[in-house]
């Protein structure tokens, strides 16, 4: 088993109930492939965006009761932590794993962020390919293709950012398991690296 790409076991564990079951799994199988995406992933990152980037596997240390529903490592310009900074992250839910650029809602200039993507909403729309998705909550699992969202759905999204203090924005990429399940682990580091290039120029706006 490569140590990078995840199994049908893995998708799995998020059926596990209790917290401490869910997490004894997610330690032993998931968190050593997220370690490796991250060392793999934070120089490609850095030489991409100019500057240092770390990577920080998701701990779920403030959970006491509900087990996590999907897991990810993320990767920041800050070395204690990247909540508070616009982000990249690679992890999985039950259904699919997902590529981010994430802005969250600990990020200070949200709203300075959400009128920079407002004023280059035609530059986004010719860069963002139309099989990438658009979030606003990294706590659900749903997000809406690029080709499923009009100039207006896109501006109520930049708007929302300017004007909603737990307002986020996440723009990347989903794969269904049944299909990940197929990728080679070169296809899936190919498509990693493909959606980091895409969604670097939103890095450099925020």
């Amino acid at each position: 088993m490569s140590t990078t790409t995840f199994s049908q076991s893995d998708f799995d564990i998020f059926k596990i109930d209790g917290l401490e079951p869910r997490m004894e799994a997610l330690v032993s199988s998931i968190r050593p492939k997220l370690e490796a995406l991250g060392q793999e992933f934070a120089p490609t990152l850095s030489a991409l965006v100019g500057e240092e980037i770390h990577y920080h596997v998701a701990k779920h240390a403030r959970r006491s009761v509900n087990p996590p529903a999907d897991t990810w490592v993320a990767f920041a310009p800050n070395k204690r932590g990247y909540k508070m900074h616009p982000h990249f992250q690679i992890g999985l839910w039950e259904s699919h794993v997902f590529i981010w650029f994430a802005v969250i809602y600990e990020v200070q200039n949200k709203e300075e962020f959400g009128r920079t993507l407002q004023d280059n909403l035609s530059n986004i729309q010719s860069i963002i390919p139309s099989d990438f998705v658009w979030s606003g909550d990294h706590t659900k699992p749903d997000s809406v293709r690029m080709d499923n969202m009009s100039s207006n759905d896109l501006s109520t999204l930049f708007e929302r950012l300017q004007t909603v203090k737990k307002a986020e924005i996440l723009c990347g990429y989903r794969i269904f398991r049944d299909e990940f399940i197929k990728l080679t682990e070169q296809q899936w580091h190919d498509t990693i690296h493909n959606v980091f290039v895409k969604t670097v120029p939103l890095y450099k706006m925020a």
